[in-house]
């Protein structure tokens, strides 16, 4: 679990019938019309909320989930391999629960990520999302390769080139660029200063639900004490529990 400061969540948070017409003669009947079928795998699903953050699954669902994560946090590259299988690929995809990842940014390399996962097509953005989590220990890797003097321009002047000289020290732009993002794209991406407002407003959203720490959950509108998949999976399970009884 990485944890952060109030104050310094608060200081990134600084930085989207038909009418029937009468004929006088009464219609023939028609076979009743079949339910309209259901989406086969809701996880293919991904709804953009009013912060910028990447709903997955039925927005309708009866169980809804957020995800607050931070990019260089191991913790959450943990939850993800060890949550995908069943959550994601089970439980969203069965439209039973609704997906919300949303970034807590906890340094600008959190920053960065969080622009160049936005880069592309939604439908798209959980293969980015899942992509830098997996490799993170690769490229968190060459944090210590790069020398103090270079450390300090991520910190320093404009954000958006402190960004591309991020996305340029991890070699981000190679990443990106497998799934058609040229680095040219990438730049465009990191200068887009509407998504950089998402992600301010985001740091909100973290700030309201009192979320400190990466990974955290907020089930159903209350913040859990868990950081996870075994806590988030115990929650789940009461849940469905106390749904199948009260459906009784």
């Amino acid at each position: 679990m990485m944890t952060i400061s109030k104050s310094r969540a608060a200081k990134l948070g600084a930085l989207v019938a038909t009418a029937l017409l009468a004929t006088g003669a009464a219609p023939a009947r028609k076979p009743a019309a079949k339910p309209a079928p259901t989406t086969a795998n809701w996880a293919a699903t991904v709804t953009i909320t009013a912060d910028g953050s990447h709903l997955l699954g039925n927005p309708r669902a009866a169980t809804r989930v957020t995800e607050f994560v931070s990019y260089t946090c191991p913790h959450c590259a943990h939850f993800t391999k060890e949550s995908d299988a069943p959550l994601r690929q089970g439980m969203v995809a069965k439209g039973q629960v609704a997906l919300t990842i949303t970034n807590l940014l906890r340094n600008p390399i959190d920053l960065t990520i969080a622009m160049l996962t936005t880069c592309g097509d939604p439908k798209r953005f959980v293969v980015r999302h899942n992509a830098f989590l997996a490799t993170q220990d690769i490229w968190m890797a060459k944090l210590n390769t790069i020398g103090e003097d270079r450390q300090k321009l991520w910190y320093q002047g404009d954000i958006q080139a402190r960004m591309r000289t991020i996305a340029a020290d991890f070699d981000f732009y190679s990443m990106v660029a497998p799934w058609g993002v040229t680095h040219a794209k990438a730049d465009q991406c990191i200068n887009d200063k509407a998504a950089f407002a998402k992600l301010e407003q985001q740091q909100k959203t973290v700030q309201a639900v009192g979320a400190n720490s990466t990974p955290s959950f907020v089930l159903d509108g209350k913040l859990l004490d868990a950081h996870d998949w075994a806590g988030l999976s115990q929650a789940l399970s009461a849940k469905q529990a106390a749904q199948r009884k009260g459906s009784i």
